[in-house]
């Protein structure tokens, strides 16, 4: 672990540590912390593999166990005067400036499963303990230099099997989002989600009601520590902005979101959606709640506002991601301004600054400075990505149509969805029933030409040839002619339908393929060959094959009037409605 001056890269300390899988530094940047990966010592003992040193001197200053990386380092407060740590239910707190001393003071709490020490001058400790066994799960308040004391606020609920915790930048008041292990609706794979919010002094606590069903996704408080945003619902989800009495200050709408960030500032609200969505970020002003820009960013694995709150990095880093790593930087008015690519990039963050030392936001957001000439190479190296039109899949039989309401978005227009147990289906729109046939598809029929499978006059479905059918007057009359002799009857009627009546004399069924061709003499039937016209020349043959063309490009374009989206290959075809018209037009000449 190697520790630089931030100005000028001037190497400070080099501390030999084998292992180390992360390190952090403490807040006024007195300490750093190293997490190892934990081994079996020779002797038996534990092995200490949480160590913190001194930044400057690089001496070690005191060392713990800690098996689990979840939350592994130490919490501080601003002023570094005192740090915690939870251990197998135990609140231990120690003084940064007497390490060797050991522990300062601690608490003792059942089932305590995370603990958060809250920012500030006076500084609180939010614990929350798991459901277990049918009790109820809890958040109690404490404060940090009374720990030994009652807890300034305690809530106790249900669905709680872990809570993630975030205070304001005051420390005064904490949210609570809360999530279960196990759906026992079967609505969320995920689990259910709650959220609460909790006054420190404890006099205000409540829940915070999400008027859309489904999971939150995210939640942040605002810089100024009087309001905070949500995240939430099935997609596309819902954002919406409340104070700090759980009053709704704005409605940002359904969208496909699922991430929510205020510059550093609180002037700017950025929404996104990451992961597992296409990267889309939105950025409003939070002053007139008009959103200044949209920002395409692929891939993003990794987001953070400047300290002075006017640009944006996004990262694509390893191993989340080990194909087109790199970095890029945007004006919070939507130009990117650096582009920075890499092979393997693990980790990229600001430097940080007190939002006191940058320049306060003005009445109007601020231009964009010109894009440094990696852009311009960017660009030039990038291959352009074709706009292929969006949209949910659609059969074959059903393009051309318009789009029913249940395949559509929330926000496009369809359906509000309703989420159900599991075991319900939507309706089918497109069935496969023989009312339904694909385009072209002939509709079958029984023999009267009505298409219908059934009859509707109460009588029984008979095979042809079957006795006792309506053909049993047929089955007779051929009986008698085939007594009369093979001769007589070729001599009234064809060759093709002394096998059929010889076949319905013995009582078996005619096949379907020998019905058809039982045809009238009387009328010569000569095979037809689709499109063949011997009678036109090469050049007419071409000319009606280009009519065609345009017919068929005339058909797209009404698509295109109704609002329709059309593929790719069909737009290049309406491109090329000119060369067809001028070969037509020297066809023709």
């Amino acid at each position: 672990v190697r520790i630089y001056q931030a100005e000028g890269a001037q190497l400070l300390q080099e501390l030999p540590i084998p292992n180390v899988v992360d390190f952090c530094f403490s807040p006024r940047g007195t300490y750093i912390s190293t997490w190892e990966r934990p081994v079996k010592l020779e002797d038996g003992a534990q092995h200490k593999n949480l160590r913190i040193f001194s930044a400057s001197t690089g001496e070690e200053l005191v060392a713990f166990s800690q098996k689990s990386l979840h939350g592994w380092d130490v919490q501080y407060t601003i002023s570094e005067s005192h740090a915690i740590r939870l251990v197998a239910g135990e609140i231990q707190v120690f003084r940064p400036a007497e390490w060797s001393k050991g522990i300062f003071d601690k608490l003792k709490i059942e089932g305590a499963t995370s603990v958060t020490l809250s920012p500030g001058l006076n500084p609180s400790v939010a614990v929350f303990v798991a459901e277990k066994n049918g009790s109820p799960a809890s958040i109690k308040i404490y404060g940090l230099l009374t720990l030994a004391g009652a807890p300034t606020c305690s809530k106790s609920f249900f669905k709680a099997d872990r809570a993630q915790i975030k205070w304001n930048t005051l420390g005064t008041q904490v949210l609570v989002m809360t999530q279960t292990e196990v759906d026992n609706t079967n609505k969320n794979y995920y689990g259910e989600t709650g959220m609460y919010l909790l006054s420190a002094a404890g006099n205000f606590d409540c829940r915070v009601t999400l008027d859309k069903e489904g999971p939150i996704h995210d939640f942040e408080w605002s810089p100024n520590s009087k309001e905070f945003g949500v995240v939430y619902g099935y997609m596309p989800a819902k954002t919406m902005l409340f104070d700090q009495r759980v009053r709704t200050l704005h409605d940002f709408g359904a969208f496909p979101h699922n991430t929510i960030s205020f510059n550093p500032q609180g002037r700017l609200v950025l929404l996104a959606g990451f992961g597992n969505l296409a990267g889309k970020i939105d950025i409003f002003d939070r002053r007139t709640l008009r959103k200044v820009c949209n920002i395409d960013a692929p891939n993003t694995s990794h987001y953070e506002w400047a300290p002075d709150g006017r640009t944006l990095l996004t990262a694509t880093l390893s191993p989340r991601l080990r194909v087109d790593n790199g970095l890029k930087i945007w004006h919070c008015t939507g130009p990117l301004l650096h582009v920075q690519p890499g092979e393997e990039l693990y980790q990229v963050t600001w430097r940080p600054t007190p939002v006191d030392a940058t320049v306060p936001f003005g009445p109007h957001l601020p231009n964009a400075p010109a894009p440094s000439p990696s852009v311009q190479q960017h660009a030039a190296v990038v291959k352009p990505t074709p706009t292929k039109p969006a949209g949910a899949y659609r059969p074959p039989g059903a393009r051309g149509l318009a789009t029913p309401s249940i395949f559509k978005r929330e926000d496009e227009g369809g359906a509000v969805r309703m989420p159900t147990n599991g075991t319900a289906t939507p309706p089918r729109v497109y069935s496969r029933s023989p009312h339904h046939l694909p385009p072209g598809a002939a509709p079958p029929t029984n023999g009267n030409g009505n298409g219908h499978h059934h009859q509707h006059n109460g009588q029984r479905r008979h095979a042809p040839g079957a006795p006792g059918g309506p053909d049993g007057e047929k089955e007779k009359k051929g009986g008698a002619r085939k007594r009369k002799g093979k001769k007589e009857v070729g001599e009234e009627r064809s060759g093709v339908d002394s096998r059929l009546d010889s076949r319905q004399a013995s009582g078996r069924n005619t096949p379907a393929v020998e019905q058809e061709l039982v045809v009238d003499t009387a009328v010569p039937m000569s095979p037809v060959t689709p499109g063949l016209d011997s009678s036109l020349d090469p050049a007419a043959k071409k000319a009606r094959n280009l009519n065609k063309k345009l017919k068929a490009i005339e058909e797209l374009k009404e698509k295109a009037k109704r609002g329709e989206r059309l593929e790719a290959t069909q737009l290049r075809k309406i491109d090329g409605e000119a060369e067809i018209r001028a070969e037509l037009a020297a066809l023709e000449s």
